[in-house]
């Protein structure tokens, strides 16, 4: 019997690659998507909940959408805040899955408040080359943008880029090619799962201390 699976949601690139590898997967069955932000937005991608509302349309998943009081609140807060969130869902659920890539205890913090409350968790892209995975976001088709990137890390001109092999092939040699170590974040416009895609228009760039982002409006087209 397949396993019913939530995916922990931010709008970029590893949520969609994690959610296309759980739709092929046999053991599996998706059947919701959360996703947490802070005012009206999903912090480090900065992305509109309205957007994450649109991509959670196209893919025709149920999306749980979790309120948390700050960017970064104590552990406790933050996971008794998504565990009763889920458990509240009214979805049945047997699995979380998170689009993490690096072995680096992610995944055991993750299981330390997941599997307690009777969920397996599942890291469909753990261990994997950045660079395999990057090559295969793009060859599948998920088209993503560059919205936030972090100025310590890259320049803020490929803030608002497209996330395609010539912009690989231009990052810094000490920029992860899936900016896993924080480089920048992403916002996915169209994926195989998609039914129809997100059109951007993109409006401002936005250049705080560190970090820039870039903003938009979008537009949801379905079919």
């Amino acid at each position: 019997m397949k396993k019913k699976v939530v995916i922990s949601w931010s709008s970029g690139k590893d949520s969609t690659l994690t959610l296309e590898r759980l739709l092929n997967d046999p053991s599996y069955e998706v059947v919701g998507l959360y996703t947490t932000y802070v005012g009206d937005e999903v912090p480090f991608q900065v992305t509109p909940l309205s957007v994450v509302e649109m991509q959670a349309k196209l893919i025709g998943l149920p999306l749980i959408s979790i309120e948390l009081p700050e960017v970064f609140p104590a552990n406790d807060i933050y996971q008794s805040t998504i565990i009763n969130a889920l458990k509240q869902s009214n979805l049945e659920i047997d699995a979380v899955a998170f689009g993490d890539m690096f072995c680096n205890g992610i995944a055991d913090y993750r299981r330390s408040y997941i599997e307690p409350a009777g969920w397996e968790c599942v890291f469909p892209l753990m261990g994997q080359s950045s660079s395999d995975l990057a090559d295969e976001i793009i060859n599948l088709g998920i088209r993503t943008w560059l919205v936030t990137v972090d100025g310590n890390a890259l320049d803020s001109k490929f803030c608002g880029e497209l996330y395609t092999k010539e912009l690989l092939a231009v990052l810094p040699e000490d920029v992860d090619p899936c900016g896993e170590d924080g480089e920048f974040h992403t916002l996915v416009t169209h994926a195989p799962c998609f039914k129809g895609y997100l059109e951007i228009n993109k409006t401002a760039i936005e250049k705080g201390d560190r970090f820039t982002h870039q903003r938009y409006k979008a537009i949801l087209h379905s079919e």
